[in-house]
């Protein structure tokens, strides 16, 4: 039996779907935590129980010219390639697998930064050569020994790194007059509030 498209109202074919792939885009007002699906939230914001409201097209042109944007994708690489050189580094596997699973959330973060802000990265930046894992290994891991380390010590090393990249567009938010720049610094705070509250719950479970 015919029906209508929910999302563009076009007369549908009986078990047709259409618009399968238009996504929407809608942030809490209270903390500004920025989500995207394919169909409108129901209820409240999943992070802090805010009201939600679906936030229209947004047309960002360059996203890096944004400080903001620069910002987070830069802290998200430093991150990434923290973790995948810290796997080599690990003293037991119990660690490599801990780091292992903090190198996929962080390479998760960068794709949700491209897709959100598309903020798209060249591979190249992503993928380093041998000779650049090796110069950036030298500085991120200088007076630093993984494998004296347990595994809490790696979540809460993992926590300082969130929580200073929260409190960096916090402040940073509270600098800029009120528009989109300042919009997308609380946007990029929810999403880091998100990933220390993980973290924190990961550590409680460790006990």
């Amino acid at each position: 039996m015919p029906s209508s498209c929910p999302k563009c109202h076009r007369t549908l074919e009986e078990d047709e779907i259409c618009c399968a792939q238009v996504l929407y885009s809608w942030r809490c007002r209270r903390c500004f935590k920025l989500t995207r699906g394919f169909a409108v939230p129901y209820g409240k914001c999943f992070l802090c129980g805010g009201e939600l409201e679906v936030i229209p097209g947004r047309e960002l042109g360059d996203s890096m010219r944004f400080r903001a944007i620069r910002d987070a994708v830069q802290f998200e690489l430093d991150s990434f390639h923290f973790y995948k050189l810290a796997r080599e580094r690990a003293g037991t596997p119990e660690q490599r697998a801990v780091l292992e699973r903090l190198y996929e959330a962080e390479l998760d973060h960068l794709h949700e930064l491209e897709e959100k802000y598309h903020a798209h990265l060249d591979r190249e930046v992503v993928e380093l050569s041998a000779d650049e894992q090796h110069l950036l290994a030298n500085w991120l891991f200088r007076g630093i020994q993984l494998n004296q380390s347990g595994i809490a010590g790696l979540y809460r090393a993992a926590l300082e790194m969130e929580r200073r990249t929260r409190d960096h567009f916090q402040d940073l938010s509270q600098l800029l007059p009120e528009g989109l720049e300042q919009d997308l610094c609380r946007e990029l705070a929810a999403e880091e509030e998100e990933h220390v509250a993980m973290l924190e719950g990961e550590l409680e479970q460790l006990g």
